[in-house]
């Protein structure tokens, strides 16, 4: 069971807003890949993109999953959900009037996943506790690090194959970011997840990243082949980690 993800050549924006200017980035199956950047440099438009969400003005993305190589430009976002991606949006878009366990339910709209839902329903309240908790609370009513664990179990209810986090510290304390950062990685390794990870705080992600890439104003502006290597870059340290 395999899941790669390639991104060549990306331009991308919004009307006469270009946002991605020749971006490209590779996530090997099993890997967690951080995308580092401060806010506004495209992170969000990159997952997009992935997602069938935006499409792009040039540039390839392809996934291959166990073998079989899926171009997602020409797909829908249903049919590339279908394939076994899913994305944990920046903000966590629950629906806020709904239960928590109907908004796990939802997360299994994909047709592979409709048969694995009380499996995945146990799954996800054995990784997050209080979500079994709270099963019958609405949604809204949680804390901001409870609908981050909610977001990300509502994405494992479609039974992933590659994985897309959208800034999961966002909003979060300190302390929290750590648990959920841990929490990541704990779920790559238990499910055999291949991670993309888009994230500003660099600190963090670098904790649990296998390697990662840097983008400033649209563009890939370092590429580390490792989580030492990118902790060690000096304009890293300097303008990102403080050191």
């Amino acid at each position: 069971m395999t899941a790669h993800l390639a991104i060549d050549g990306l331009h991308a924006g919004y009307g006469a807003v270009r946002v991605l200017e020749d971006v490209s980035i590779a996530v090997e199956s099993g890997q967690t890949v951080a995308l580092l950047g401060t806010n506004g440099n495209g992170k969000s438009t990159l997952m997009k993109c992935v997602m069938g969400l935006l499409r792009p003005s040039a540039g390839a993305i392809t996934a291959e999953i166990d073998g079989t190589r899926h171009d997602l430009t020409k797909l829908t976002t249903e049919e590339i959900v279908d394939l076994g991606i899913a994305l944990v949006p920046e903000g966590r878009r629950l629906f806020p009037k709904l239960t928590v366990e109907e908004n796990l339910h939802l997360g299994a709209f994909r047709k592979a996943a409709r048969e694995q839902v009380a499996r995945n329903l146990e799954h996800s309240y054995e990784i997050f506790p209080v979500l079994h908790e709270r099963r019958r609370q609405l949604a809204g009513s949680m804390s901001g690090g409870e609908q981050q664990m909610l977001a990300l179990a509502r994405a494992l209810m479609s039974s992933p194959r590659l994985l897309l986090i959208d800034e999961p510290s966002v909003g979060l304390a300190p302390l929290l970011v750590s648990r959920m950062i841990d929490k990541i990685k704990e779920l790559q390794r238990d499910y055999q997840l291949t991670v993309l990870m888009a994230e500003q705080n660099f600190a963090q992600a670098i904790r649990i990243a296998d390697r990662g890439y840097v983008i400033v104003h649209g563009k890939i502006a370092f590429a580390g082949t490792s989580a030492e290597e990118l902790n060690n870059n000096e304009l890293i340290r300097k303008f990102y980690l403080g050191l």
